[in-house]
């Protein structure tokens, strides 16, 4: 059964901007989440004109009581089909920085991992006892390595590919579907604040592309782009002393 109510956070640009649009025709009412009010009304105006219903909603997610409510309240109103965990802060540090801060930890906690957690608990619940619906989460390529550069940003994305793991488990029974996407590097705001190089570079648009194709098809995990798939496959045979001393030279 093809979505019809769509939610997607993150929704004020980047991937998420370009997986409202790759989602927005008739029928489909998207539910756009997001903290920037200029760049969700671009988003949700683009959606439109591809035929969507829009509902934009202007709020941050790291005020988790509020999320729990404001998603349940939307689901009670418009029970949800696709629910698109997209948010995220990055959390490179800098090399004249010995540390992050404990608030900057909490705040790449609370965006990368406990928001998308408690959202998709919720979600799971309601799908499965409506037996039936997809929750997707998108990560990170940077899950599979400690990066000494971003480690509680890293940290965050290995927690999220453990739940999505787990909750796709749990919910097997309930035929409900649960997708981590793990992005490389794709040219959005957040990357370009990255100094370091960014091998195989690919648009928003390119890689919501690709996201949204192999959602529709229900796959379970998805690396774009596909190199990183190769690489990380190819780390995973290396002695992880091997990878601890490359990432601390790095």
């Amino acid at each position: 059964m093809s979505a019809k109510t769509i939610l997607i956070t993150g929704a004020s640009g980047g991937i998420g901007a370009a997986l409202a649009r790759c989602h927005a025709r008739a029928g489909v009412t998207l539910l756009l989440w997001g903290r920037d009010e200029e760049r969700l009304n671009q988003t949700a105006t683009q959606c439109r004109a591809l035929g969507a219903d829009c509902i934009p909603c202007l709020f941050d997610i790291r005020d988790l009581d509020d999320m729990v409510a404001r998603l349940s309240a939307q689901d009670d109103r418009t029970p949800i089909d696709l629910a698109i965990f997209n948010a995220g802060l990055g959390g490179s540090v800098s090399k004249d920085v010995i540390a992050e801060t404990p608030q900057r930890s909490r705040a790449t906690a609370e965006v990368n991992f406990v928001s998308p957690v408690m959202g998709a608990n919720l979600m799971a619940g309601a799908m499965a006892r409506r037996g039936h619906g997809q929750i997707v989460l998108v990560g990170s390529i940077a899950e599979s390595y400690p990066l000494p550069m971003a480690p509680t940003y890293a940290a965050t994305k290995a927690g999220l590919a453990m739940f999505a793991e787990a909750l796709g488990i749990r919910m097997a029974k309930h035929k409900v579907r649960v997708t981590l996407v793990s992005p490389g590097f794709v040219d959005t705001a957040m990357s370009r604040g990255v100094p370091e190089a960014k091998p195989f570079l690919m648009t928003a648009d390119a890689a919501a592309a690709i996201i949204t194709r192999r959602i529709a098809r229900g796959d379970r995990r998805i690396v774009v782009p596909w190199q990183f798939a190769v690489i990380r496959a190819a780390t995973g045979l290396l002695p992880r002393a091997l990878v601890r001393w490359v990432l601390g030279r790095a």
